[in-house]
């Protein structure tokens, strides 16, 4: 048995777009439905979503038959939940509130075995298929993807710092959170966000890294495409079907 391919890690290396969705409903039978509709990945999120290492691991084992690519958001940048969403098979993580270069770099140590890294040895973990795939400890880094998502000032002053850091396979903007900092809660197409967001993915292609963001706006996500984002997220579920809901309740309500 050999390591299972990471397919967004090499599509985003190469310089391929791969367009996402936002899965936050923390269902198994939702993910294998998502999992299933032609997306290149799937963002399983259990920083804002319901979401927990058993929850994750059943939407894990829901998408195994398909293409699409899980990325998890864990909880927070630290290295013993990492530990615990690595060891039950995660190859992909977009690591939350990252505003230094020592930030990123200690998100990349939390998937790396030492010397490189610091984390732990688990002997026949899922990850490495219970200890059926052959030279895992020494291998497992090569399809491990890191994102690290930027969403402060702060983090945006230091993005070339961060983008440089080795590990980091990929550099998200949040919109949301960046907006708010910028005193445009809730505004996230207002026009000084839109330009800042704009800079910050050529600062982030021009330090040699790949740009990521997630925006239901089509113009807004064609634009950030333009401007060199290379791993986007389209939509979210619950958007989908809180809007989707609404729509077929007033074709045959009215308003």
């Amino acid at each position: 048995m050999d390591l299972p391919i990471n397919h967004f890690k090499r599509a985003i290396m190469a310089g391929e777009q791969q367009i996402g969705l936002w899965s936050s409903l923390a269902s198994n039978v939702t993910t294998e439905v998502l999992a299933g509709a032609g997306f290149d990945w799937l963002l399983i999120d259990a920083e804002h979503a319901p979401n927990d290492v058993r929850s994750v691991l059943g939407q894990l084992q829901a998408m195994m038959e398909y293409r699409t690519q899980p990325i998890v958001r864990v909880p927070m940048n630290d290295k013993i939940e990492i530990k615990r969403y690595i060891d039950i098979g995660v190859q992909s993580f977009l690591i939350p509130m990252v505003e230094t270069a020592d930030e990123a770099r200690a998100a990349v140590e939390a998937t790396r075995f030492a010397p490189d890294g610091m984390r732990g040895f688990a002997g026949v973990s899922r990850a490495s298929r219970f200890g059926r795939i052959a030279d895992y400890h020494r291998r497992a880094h090569e399809e491990i993807c890191i994102l690290v998502q930027v969403e402060s000032e702060l983090g945006i002053e230091n993005i070339e710092a961060i983008a440089a850091v080795p590990g980091v396979d990929g550099v998200f903007i949040g919109p949301g959170d960046l907006s708010a900092a910028m005193g445009h809660l809730g505004n996230q197409g207002h026009a000084d966000v839109v330009d800042l967001i704009e800079k910050a993915i050529r600062r982030i292609v021009a330090a040699g890294n790949r740009p990521g963001i997630l925006t239901g706006d089509e113009t807004l996500a064609r634009k950030y495409m333009a401007a060199g984002c290379l791993f986007t997220a389209v939509g979210l579920d619950t958007g989908i079907l809180a809007r989707g809901a609404e729509a077929l309740a007033r074709k045959y309500k009215g308003a």
